[in-house]
């Protein structure tokens, strides 16, 4: 008994310890956010390089129309504005769409409905065809969900005059925020990345990446890159760090925000999750070896390791989840009640540094601390509560060489859609451990274990809250239209 407890102790401590170090490198983006960033050029305004913009899309009957008319009213000389529907869909999507593109058309745009004969290399795929019938310089991107503004490309290209340059990404904002708990905690979480992570890379002069939309590419710096490749379901990752190591400068303004919608239902957020998890992994497998030997810094290199490998939270917090009842037991047994202080630094180290990133998120994006703390509270539990999902996910990136895009489905304001379906042994493994820590609770309080109560909760609460919301969700399949089967292999 005593080996075994000092076992699941020693494996407990060490997911502690990298969580740990995660938690850290959290604080760090806080000092590095307050560093200054250069002045946005000015005296532009006669400068109207022209411009592609692409709007991939595939299956998007409610808010293909939205897009396209929000890419048409964008501020910029005509005859230097070159639209780009690149639609792969299967469904009603296309003639909605080309009903707007003649529109737009007769209103003197020069704008075009591309189509292809498959769907080889999903999104990846389309840019690069649509690339291909265009000589613009720039290329801005916009995905279904998003509405670019009206002085977008105005306020934007700037920041990517200088020849060294070669994207302006700019901040995500959230349509439906207010919606339900779930999109106030999505907002939460990637307000998180776009105030702060990109915010502070960017100003500590480290590598970022592209978000897949709401950017302007340089087209020289796509193309001496080795163009989009879509052996990753995160093709922008992939491209961004190909491009940042050849040498490229990145632009981030987190002044400008591109309208979008968030997945509302429990199962889509998770499909999205999945597939930005799995493709970080393919990614880093793909990429981190020419970073680790290339010739930058130090700390340049050692942030993209740690910017790529991040996810592998995911399946330590699941460990650490299995864990902490036996480990609990285990430090008791070996040292007396003096283990449960080790549970206090649990919360100092972990779920204290998530706390004061998310409050300084919310300080950052205007919200106050007094009617949102309960964001950052659901932020952590839904970040322990999906974890399951995104274990498998971070297996399937390390350990399958499948590369087929699954898009999110969108509803557009006010319209419900299909609500896809998540692959079972991640709800499955989610409701057992429900079931785990309903009990753990039920046993914490039995054995009076109370300084490592509050953690056991959090936990309890983030698998409870995720699993409760699938089952109410239903076990609806994904329509035929959702999916492709095509599939592309690295």
């Amino acid at each position: 008994m005593s080996t075994l407890s000092w076992i699941i102790a020693c494996i407990y401590l060490l997911c502690l310890g990298a969580l740990t170090v995660y938690g850290i490198h959290r604080i760090a983006l806080l000092f590095w956010i307050r560093r200054k960033e250069k002045p946005i050029p000015t005296g532009l305004d006669t400068w109207t390089p022209t411009i592609l913009v692409q709007l991939p899309i595939f299956n998007e009957p409610h808010v293909v129309v939205r897009l396209i008319d929000a890419a048409a009213c964008m501020d910029w000389p005509l005859d230097a504005l070159e639209i780009q529907v690149l639609d792969d869909s299967n469904d009603q999507s296309t003639s909605m769409a080309q009903r707007r593109v003649e529109h737009w058309e007769q209103q003197g745009r020069k704008i075009s409905l591309i189509r292809r004969e498959s769907r080889v290399g999903y999104k990846a795929g389309a840019l690069a065809y649509g690339l291909r019938k265009s000589q613009s310089e720039f290329v801005a991107i916009f995905d279904a969900d998003f509405i670019p503004p009206k002085d977008f490309l105005r306020k934007m290209m700037p920041s990517i005059s200088a020849p060294e340059v070669g994207l302006v990404q700019a901040r995500w904002s959230h349509l439906n925020r207010t919606q339900n708990w779930l999109t106030r905690t999505q907002a939460t979480l990637l307000d998180g990345h776009f105030v702060i992570e990109h915010t502070a890379r960017y100003r500590a002069k480290r590598f970022f990446n592209f978000n897949g939309t709401a950017g302007i590419w340089r087209r020289q710096c796509i193309e001496e890159a080795g163009g989009w490749s879509h052996d990753t379901v995160t093709e922008d990752l992939d491209l961004s760090y190909r491009a940042q190591l050849l040498g490229w400068n990145f632009v981030y303004r987190v002044d400008v925000t591109a309208p979008a919608e968030l997945p509302s239902s429990m199962r889509a957020f998770l499909q999205q999750q999945h597939r930005w998890t799995k493709g970080t992994v393919q990614t880093a497998l793909k990429l981190l070896r020419p970073i680790l030997t290339s010739k930058f810094s130090l700390g340049i290199r050692l942030e993209a390791v740690n910017h790529l490998t991040m996810v592998a939270a995911y399946p330590l917090v699941l460990l650490l989840s299995m864990l902490l009842p036996l480990s609990i037991a285990a430090r008791t047994h070996l040292i007396s009640d003096g283990a449960q202080w080790v549970d206090m630094l649990v919360v100092a180290c972990t779920t204290g540094s998530i706390g004061l990133f998310y409050g300084q998120t919310i300080r950052q994006a205007g919200g106050r601390l007094s009617s949102q703390w309960r964001d950052i509270l659901m932020a952590m539990i839904v970040g322990i509560g999906m974890s399951p999902n995104q274990t498998i996910a971070f297996l399937e990136g390390l350990f399958s060489s499948d590369a087929t895009f699954v898009r999110t489905p969108k509803s557009g304001t006010g319209r419900a859609t299909a609500i896809p379906k998540i692959r079972v042994g991640a709800q499955a493994c989610t409701t057992l451990m429900a079931f785990y820590y309903i009990g753990t609770v039920i046993w914490a309080v039995h054995a009076q274990y109370w300084m490592s109560l509050p953690f056991i909760c959090i936990f309890g609460l983030g698998y409870t809250a995720v699993s409760l919301s699938l089952f109410l969700e239903g076990w609806k399949p994904v329509a035929n239209t959702e999916m492709d089967a095509v599939h592309v292999s690295k």
